[in-house]
């Protein structure tokens, strides 16, 4: 019987010391790689990150000269787009001589697959009846997938113009106007839309008991009081981010467009942005961070996309806000007689009753009863509400940045070439009263641009230090996010008021140093955001990193890493 005791005690000890070091270890299967909520504190991380930083090999060695750097060049991120083929015609019918082929800009939600393939299905539907125009041709439509804001940028920087755009919403069409573009309407709605808030419903019950009622003013009230955490997607890029940016304006403006700019207005709207910790890049950023219980209480959606997520299928309210989003179809500049044709008969084709009852399917045309409150702006407001977004967003707090180069043997040649020319153009959109600093990583870390305030010397010398970089080595990657983030720390204890960032640029995994499961709890409890920006690499590593603190990550290839690298500083410098 003793035996049997001393036998089974035996078993429960060990039972509990495998138990114990699965959570030591492991963090009890926390680890996901989505908003990792640390045990550590804001201290206990940083006590830990210093005792890591004795084992990792680093060295100051500051940039000393000053590079030549020309002074009043205009700040334009549309110089810096990839060649439109990648972007590809999902609809893309074969030319014939007989044919009349026009293509669509189209954006996400109605051009992709499944539900969100919409377009794609109408536009082979009618590209197979091999419709007559009057003069015997046929008629063909070509549907290119381009979310609605970079089809915007091709528009306007003249780039590339298909014959038609059809964006999420009106404000687009509206912007392009601005530009001196002729838009001509063909359809104002060709599937139905809603742009809402997305609110846990605990949130929202709570809100409700004290408000009395749920809509997008008093939304942005408890923001302002500090009783809502809210997030919303990067106006340059998202429809529903640019609806989101016109409605908080036009609220504090009292639904009038002509004062939405004024100094009232603004001054309003810095106070909002104090209750927004970030703007994300996505979507998918924002609901991962409520899903998760990241420091978001709401965010935006389109209606369709919340229809057809199952995740927000329960436990989830939607507040409408804004226009709507009617997905118009507009043609663009001196389209000819045949090609408006064309686009006249795709119009009609779409307003048959299988694809109305198709489309309600698909999470469009929603039957919830709103209207908007807001009228449409015109084109150059809406521009210039952007300036003010990027002007104004961070709510009077100074961003201090690092930027974490990969400079490793895989980087040689070409990649480091256009890594360079990417983080050259892409200085032009980081502000001046922003502070900004450089290191690199191979198998060990060099310190070569301290933190200062992005001023002319310190943008000449951050010049300097991106021309000198060349590359060698290992990759130890979470040695170089270690130095960084200490950099960061010893910057805030300066200045408390600052909002630290880390960007890290890299194209391969870590063979050497650190890894991911010796630093992640100290990063979420550091709470400091890294955006990874990877260069044909390994993006799930790079995800699971930029999502232990409400960050974003982006993938580029050779043709287009300046554009990424452009438009992630102009949304977040």
């Amino acid at each position: 019987m003793l035996k049997k005791f001393i036998l089974f005690l035996a078993f429960v000890i060990i039972s509990i010391i495998i138990t114990v070091s699965y959570f030591v270890f492991t963090g009890g299967g926390k680890k996901s790689g989505k908003f990792l909520s640390s045990s550590m504190t804001y201290e206990q991380a940083t006590s830990r990150l210093q005792d890591i930083l004795k084992n990792i090999r680093w060295t100051e060695n500051y940039v000393r000269r000053k590079a030549k750097i020309q002074l009043g060049q205009k700040k334009d991120l549309k110089k810096s787009l990839p060649d439109i083929s990648r972007y590809k015609l999902v609809v893309n019918p074969p030319s014939r001589g007989n044919d009349v082929i026009v293509e669509i800009f189209t954006s996400s939600e109605k051009s992709g697959t499944g539900t969100d393939g919409i377009m794609v299905k109408i536009a082979n539907d009618f590209n197979s009846e091999n419709k007559a125009l009057k003069n015997g041709k046929k008629a063909k439509i070509a549907i290119r997938k381009i979310a609605s804001g970079l089809g915007y940028e091709y528009i306007t920087s003249k780039k590339y113009i298909p014959q038609a755009f059809s964006p999420s919403n009106h404000l687009w069409i509206q912007m392009v106007s601005a530009y001196g573009i002729k838009v001509t309407p063909i359809s104002e709605s060709l599937v139905g839309n809603i742009a809402g808030v997305v609110l846990k419903d605990s949130v929202a019950k709570r809100l409700k008991t004290e408000y009395g009622d749920l809509n997008v003013t008093n939304i942005i009230d408890a923001v302002v009081q500090g009783k809502l955490v809210m997030g919303y997607t990067n106006p340059f890029a998202s429809s529903t981010g640019l609806n989101f940016l016109v409605s908080v304006l036009q609220t504090f403006a009292g639904g009038n467009p002509d004062t939405m700019l004024s100094p009232e207005v603004v001054s309003s709207f810095e106070s909002f942005q104090q209750g927004v910790p970030f703007v994300a890049l996505t979507t998918l950023q924002l609901r991962e961070s409520v899903q998760n219980d990241g420091s978001l209480e709401a965010f935006v959606m389109e209606y369709q996309t919340f229809y057809n997520t199952p995740a927000l299928k329960s436990g989830y309210a939607f507040i409408p806000f804004g226009i709507k989003h009617d997905n118009p179809l507009y043609a663009i500049g001196q389209v000819n007689d045949e090609q408006m044709e064309v686009l006249d008969l795709f119009a009609r084709f779409t307003e048959k009753k299988k694809y109305k009852k198709l489309a309600k399917k698909y999470g469009f045309n929603p039957s919830l009863k709103y209207n908007s409150p807001f009228k449409i702006p015109p084109g150059n407001i809406l521009v210039r509400a952007q300036q003010i977004w990027k002007e104004k967003k961070d709510a009077g707090r100074p961003i201090s940045a690092v930027f974490l180069c990969d400079v490793s043997g895989s980087m040689r040649g070409m990649r480091l070439s256009k890594l360079k020319k990417a983080l050259l153009s892409g200085s032009e959109f980081i502000a001046p009263s922003n502070s900004i600093g450089i290191v690199l990583f191979n198998h060990k870390v060099n310190v070569i641009l301290p933190i200062k305030k992005f001023d002319l010397p310190q943008k000449a010398a951050f010049h300097a230090a991106v021309e000198d970089m060349y590359a060698d080595g290992k990759t130890a990657m979470y040695d170089g996010i270690a130095v960084s983030l200490n950099l960061l720390i010893k910057e805030k204890q300066k200045n408390p008021n600052i909002k630290p960032i880390l960007f890290v640029l890299t194209d391969g995994e870590t063979n050497t140093g650190l890894t991911f499961n010796q630093i992640d709890e100290i990063i979420a409890g550091l709470n400091i955001p890294i955006y990874t920006i990877g260069y044909e690499a390994n993006i799930g590593e790079l995800k699971r990193l930029s999502s232990l603190v409400e960050a974003a990550s982006l993938n580029a290839d050779e043709g287009e890493i300046e554009y990424k690298i452009g438009s992630l500083l102009n949304a977040q410098m």
